[in-house]
């Protein structure tokens, strides 16, 4: 799986105009499943980004989690970072998860980082959606569970 994580003071996710999903200070997770992905990989994910210590403690070094922070997260699936731009101007897609398998571990990574105790808040799977943040830092990490293997 990958992940495109940022830091955010604010972050919204609307579908049609529709507020869907909203978080205040905490993280904007966009998460897309791979092809050959499973489970062990979305609990793994949702576990190290859990525990990432990328918050300010009191002497302004990045050593708390959102964990430490009672921060919230905002999961959006979004399947263009399984882009391959090797070749030509058009990326291709083809390395993404199935749909349906897609889907389900998108779910299922929200629900693993929900069960370690912090407030989640979703967009809608497949759906054109528009995302609003207030990156504060500014700081974003990319993690792939593939260069965990």
């Amino acid at each position: 799986m990958r992940a495109l994580i940022q830091r955010v003071s604010k972050a919204c996710v609307s579908v049609d105009g529709e507020t869907v999903g909203k978080i205040g200070a905490g993280l904007l997770i966009l998460v897309c499943a791979m092809r050959g992905d499973d489970e062990g990989e979305a609990v793994q994910l949702a576990s190290k980004i859990a525990k990432l210590r990328i918050f300010r403690d009191a002497a302004d070094k990045m050593n708390r989690s959102i964990l430490d922070t009672g921060g919230a997260a905002l999961v959006v699936s979004q399947f263009t970072l399984a882009a391959d731009t090797k070749r030509g101007n058009r990326p291709g897609f083809s390395e993404a998860a199935s749909p349906d398998e897609g889907k389900h571990l998108y779910e299922f990574f929200a629900e693993q980082l929900q069960s370690h105790g912090i407030p989640v808040e979703r967009g809608v799977f497949g759906a054109d959606m528009a995302v609003e943040l207030t990156n504060s830092g500014p700081v974003t990490i990319w993690m792939d569970s593939a260069d965990r293997r």
